[in-house]
């Protein structure tokens, strides 16, 4: 039997998008540090919660916080117009969301400014929005979108200004940090690779509340210990800080539902 020739395939939108990041992610000398943690309280104070905020949610708010109170974290390397990190006064989450986009599997990446300062049910109901709302009308999406559109040579000339031109820029267009995990589908990710200069992803939680957490990061913005000493305190914030919003969002829950009866 004559063997079946293989075929060529055209890169799609959402594989184009994807060969320029990673196109400049291979510059970035990432390293990863891991904690296991004992998310256990937070588990159990999720579970309270009526309607309870995405798992992303929580664990971008608390890195957030966490990044408030280390500047080493809102740190980018930019190489021009001399070597220099650049150090945003406020966080920019960069989340991967994974969409079908004219057919096909595709990962957009959704920004989202100070999430910190936002209540748990906001952001997730912008993390529900990424999810759901059609792509075109999701101004990140729209505009990778439309710059993927243009040949090779102009794409790489316009992600290399975004990355490097400005500090700010750069904050605008990629975020200072990302999140990125596939625990959902019961799988974690060991080295996601991406230009910014931290990525926070976390694999699936074992029965007892422990999960692993995972920090990428840029050395040449940071060194081993700053990373191990975010995820820590990332740990307690989420022990901490988020279990005590849960807490408050299940008061409010059972406030209302007395005034609904009382009604």
């Amino acid at each position: 039997m004559a063997k079946q020739p293989g075929r060529r395939i055209a890169l799609s939108l959402p594989r184009k998008w994807i060969a320029d990041l990673m196109h400049f992610s291979r510059h970035v000398p990432l390293v990863t540090a891991e904690r296991r943690a004992d998310l256990a309280p937070l588990v159990a104070a999720r579970e309270q919660v009526p309607d309870p905020p995405a798992w992303a949610a929580l664990f971008l708010k608390a890195y957030a916080i966490v990044a408030a109170r280390t500047p080493a974290l809102r740190r980018a390397y930019i190489p021009v117009p001399w070597p220099h990190l650049y150090e945003s006064p406020e966080s920019f989450a960069s989340v991967a969301v994974a969409r079908e986009f004219q057919g096909e599997p595709a990962v957009f990446f959704g920004l989202l400014r100070t999430p910190d300062c936002q209540p748990l049910p906001q952001l997730s109901a912008r993390l529900h929005e990424f999810k759901t709302h059609p792509v075109e009308t999701i101004r990140v999406f729209a505009r990778l979108i439309r710059y993927t559109r243009y040949p090779l040579p102009i794409r790489r000339v316009m992600w290399w200004l975004g990355l490097n031109l400005s500090g700010k820029k750069r904050a605008d267009t990629i975020g200072t940090f990302g999140l990125t995990t596939v625990s959902g589908a019961g799988a974690g990710l060991l080295t996601p690779l991406a230009p910014a200069a931290t990525i926070l992803n976390y694999g699936p939680f074992a029965a007892d509340g422990g999960i692993d957490l995972r920090l990428n990061f840029d050395h040449r913005v940071m060194d081993g210990m700053t990373a191990a000493a975010a995820l820590h305190d990332l740990e307690n914030v989420l022990r901490g800080e988020i279990v005590a919003e849960l807490e408050a969002l299940v008061g409010v829950g059972a406030r209302e539902e007395v005034v609904a009866e009382a009604g």
